[in-house]
């Protein structure tokens, strides 16, 4: 499999390339839920990180801010076909969380939920080494609540139903444990460049 430089999530140069069977959606961002958007405040907000982990843990707003910023300048790809370039998040990576918790080496999967009830599955493999953040910014603004804000997982190398919005944690696991989308036919894993959008593919 070729890997582009974008498959890492980090900042890279402007590409056209779409993945197989997606369009650029140009200046658009669809709205796409699979819950009503919650009346979440930062104020409300927290994050927690357990499961296979040494140090289990919370942060609210403030606390998560007191993290090292970090942020994503790249592209991102939803199953249902459109994908936007040269996007620009900011927030914190999940290393430092993670780095915190000190996840156990039995660790090999992560479910991320969010304070809707809504939950999906990924190898913890995707969360690390500069792959994913948690992110409350978009284009320098702070994200709006219908994108998942006051804060969502960003997991840009996949299908962007992995990033989930209104995140509020994740259980470290040392299986893989099928979240809401992944128990109704998609994709385990949700690759955008081998088309992985459905079980089987």
């Amino acid at each position: 499999m070729n890997v582009t430089r974008g498959f890492t999530g980090r900042p890279r140069v402007h590409n056209t390339g779409l993945p197989p069977g997606q369009y650029d959606a140009g200046d658009d961002w669809p709205v796409l839920s699979a819950e009503v958007t919650p009346d979440l405040s930062p104020a409300d907000w927290t994050f927690r990180v357990d499961g296979l982990v040494e140090q289990p843990r919370t942060w609210d707003w403030d606390e998560a801010h007191t993290l090292p910023a970090s942020a994503y300048e790249g592209d991102i790809h939803c199953v249902t076909s459109w994908s936007k370039f040269g996007v620009r998040f900011a927030g914190v990576s999940l290393d430092a969380f993670l780095a915190v918790v000190r996840p156990h080496g039995s660790a090999t999967h992560a479910v991320a939920y969010s304070h809707t009830g809504y939950t999906t599955n990924l190898p913890l493999a995707d969360l690390t080494g500069g792959r994913a953040w948690i992110a409350w910014e978009y284009d320098g603004k702070p994200l709006p609540s219908e994108h998942g804000g006051p804060a969502r997982l960003l997991v840009p190398h996949l299908y962007f139903w992995k990033s989930a919005k209104w995140v509020a944690g994740l259980t470290l696991l040392d299986h893989d444990e099928p979240g809401f989308w992944e128990q109704n036919g998609y994709h385990a894993r949700g690759n955008p460049w081998e088309e992985q959008r459905y079980s089987g593919d």
